[in-house]
């Protein structure tokens, strides 16, 4: 016999699966792929800021409620992060990975899954630092407009600044952080130059296509939030874009040695989780 507890998640799982594809139908925001136990975390603590007792009573919010839309992506989306997250992969990309770009005469980086900017503004203080900045086309791409607009602004709360900054230095940063931000009212706005250089757009790794011709593609801590089949859907999609001997950075509990992309890329600096391209059609 089965108990009331778990009847009771069984129908919370058809909520959920019913308000995901709700989601896709009617707003074409696919997060069909995702990992259903985030999934679920991140619905029941918007369901409960909302006032909401089911899933089912979220869903109708969802599909009558206009103003339920942009949180319910914001919740899927959010990722929280800061400069120079895991200092020491942004040192092994200094060490052992800017030199092979300095090879090339110009540049493209995908910043996949940008958030609120905070990596993209990294690899763009880097690569000025390292003198490659000029040369650089990046590309920061995330499905939260939300986000976007927020990456674009380059504003930060000045309390989370202490704390980039000692990022930075463990980076092996080559100036002070301070020489690229001014404050003002409780916030660091950070050099508009640093996104003059910047393509921001709405992408969707789960159903949108290649970005092509991309050095090195930096995606931290997206994948963990999808399940086997999205992450293969979009380390294909990365091995595509990415230039032959082309760079790809993951987050350190994310990897490829299991997906079908597997063969595609060799480790490059394993510790980092930053891996090489081997060629263009494995």
């Amino acid at each position: 016999m089965t108990s009331p507890a778990t009847q009771a998640d069984r129908v919370e799982a058809i909520e959920i699966e019913l308000l995901l594809e709700a989601m896709y139908q009617r707003f074409h925001y696919d997060f069909r792929g995702y990992s259903r136990a985030s999934v679920k975390r991140r619905l029941r603590q918007l369901r409960e800021r909302l006032g909401y007792h089911t899933y089912s009573a979220l869903l109708e919010g969802l599909l009558h409620d206009p103003a339920v839309v942009p949180q319910v992506i914001a919740y899927l989306t959010v990722q929280v992060s800061e400069m120079f997250r895991d200092p020491s992969y942004f040192r092994a990309l200094r060490e052992h990975v800017v030199p092979h770009l300095r090879t090339y005469p110009s540049l493209k980086v995908w910043v996949a899954g940008c958030s609120s900017g905070e990596e993209l503004y990294s690899l763009a203080i880097l690569f000025r630092e390292e003198g490659l900045e000029q040369r650089t086309l990046f590309y920061a791409t995330d499905i939260n407009p939300g986000a976007l607009e927020a990456a674009a602004s380059g504003v930060y709360n000045l309390d989370r600044i202490r704390g980039f900054t000692e990022n930075h230095q463990q980076s092996g940063g080559r100036s002070s952080l301070s020489d690229y931000y001014t404050t003002g009212y409780g916030k660091a706005t950070f050099d508009r130059r640093l996104r003059e250089r910047v393509v921001f757009s709405d992408h969707s790794l789960v159903t949108d296509a290649v970005f092509g011709e991309m050095h090195l593609i930096s995606c931290r801590n997206v994948l963990i939030y999808f399940d086997n089949t999205l992450q293969d859907r979009t380390l294909k999609l990365f091995n595509d874009s990415l230039i032959r001997k082309g760079f790809l950075g993951l987050g350190s509990k994310e990897s490829i040695r299991f997906s079908s992309q597997a063969t595609a890329f060799q480790d490059f600096v394993p510790g980092e989780r930053i891996y090489q391209k081997t060629s263009d059609d494995a």
